[in-house]
C-alpha cells in the first residue's frame, strides 16, 4: 500500500534531483542572529539540530518554526534557511530526521537514508514530533505560536506532522509529495495548510493533487494550494540547475513569488 507513491517519488528523486535544497531567502531586515548545533536524542540515538534565533533585548516569547531539511539530511541549506527565518524575528530549528552523522553527499546516500523514513509514516511522525517537542522546550519559544515548513522530502514530513493533530499555528509544503497512507488523519490538523507546488512537477502528478484537495476539504482543512505555471519539481533550488525537461528545475519567478506567500502566510498565523 505505501510502495506505489512512496517508491515512484523515491525513483524519479533519484533520476531527476542531485541536490533539492531551498535558495536563500533575502531578508528584508538585517537582524543579528545567534545560531548552534543542538543535541537531542530519540529512543536513545543521538540527533543533532541547528537553532538560530534573533539576538534581541525583547525578553517576550517568539514564534517558532521547524524546518524540515530535504532527502540529503540536514545540511548547509537548511541550516542556512533557519538563520533566514531567525532575521524576520522567528526563532527556528533545522531539524534532524536521520541522527547524528548521517547525511548523504549522491542520490544513491540519500536514496538509502530517506526510504526507511519515507516508506514508514508512523517513524517519520515519531522524529519530527519528537523535534517538535524539543523546540516547544527551548527558552524564548511561544508554545502556542509554531509552525512547520519544508522542502521537497521535508514538505512531506511537514504535511505529516499536521495530520498527527499537533496543535500548530500553520504547515507549509515547497515543492513536496502530497499522498498519505491515512488520509482520514486529516481530520487531526488543526492548522492552516500552504502549498507551494511546481504546476509541471513530474514527481507529484495530477492525481496525487486532486486526492490531496479531496482529503483536505473532506476534513474541512483550510488550506491554500498555489501551483505554479511551468514550474518543475525543486523550483526554489539553485542547486537543481535549470533544465526543466529533467523534471527539477529552479525557476527564479516561481522561488520568489512562492517565498513571499510564504512571508504572508507566516505573518497571518503567527498573530
Amino acid at each position: 500500500m505505501m510502495q506505489n507513491p512512496g517508491m515512484k517519488f523515491l525513483i524519479l528523486s533519484l533520476l531527476l534531483c542531485a541536490t533539492l535544497c531551498p535558495a536563500t531567502i533575502h531578508a528584508q531586515a538585517k537582524t543579528k542572529v545567534s545560531s548552534y548545533s543542538f543535541d537531542y536524542s530519540i529512543e536513545g540515538k543521538p540527533y543533532e539540530g541547528y537553532i538560530a534565533r534573533p539576538v534581541s533585548k525583547d525578553i517576550k516569547p517568539r514564534p517558532a518554526i521547524l524546518v524540515v531539511h530535504d532527502w540529503k539530511g540536514l545540511r548547509a541549506p537548511a541550516r542556512q534557511f533557519a538563520e533566514e527565518l531567525a532575521t524576520m524575528g522567528y526563532i527556528a530549528l533545522a531539524v534532524d530526521m536521520y541522527g547524528s552523522g548521517l547525511r548523504a553527499e549522491t542520490a544513491e546516500e540519500a536514496k538509502k537514508l530517506v526510504t526507511p523514513v519515507y516508506s514508514d509514516r508512523t517513524l517519520m511522525r515519531q522524529r519530527i514530533r519528537k523535534a517538535y517537542d524539543e523546540l516547544v522546550r527551548l527558552p524564548g519559544v511561544d508554545p502556542d505560536r509554531i509552525a512547520v515548513l519544508g522542502f521537497c522530502f521535508g514538505g512531506t514530513v511537514s504535511l505529516e506532522l499536521a495530520r498527527t493533530g499537533t496543535p500548530l499555528r500553520g504547515a507549509i509544503s515547497f515543492h513536496g509529495s502530497l499522498n498519505t497512507p491515512r488520509p482520514a488523519d486529516a481530520a487531526n490538523i488543526k492548522c492552516p495548510i500552504l502549498i507551494l507546488h511546481g504546476a509541471a512537477d513530474p514527481l507529484v502528478p495530477a492525481a496525487e493533487v486532486e486526492a490531496f484537495k479531496k482529503e483536505m476539504e473532506a476534513a474541512k482543512i483550510p488550506y491554500t494550494f498555489i501551483a505554479y505555471p511551468d514550474a518543475v519539481h525543486a523550483f526554489t533550488s539553485r542547486e537543481a540547475g535549470n533544465d526543466p525537461p529533467k523534471g527539477a528545475a529552479y525557476q527564479e519567478a516561481a522561488d520568489q513569488k512562492s517565498r513571499m506567500e510564504m512571508r504572508k502566510f507566516l505573518e497571518k498565523v503567527m498573530r
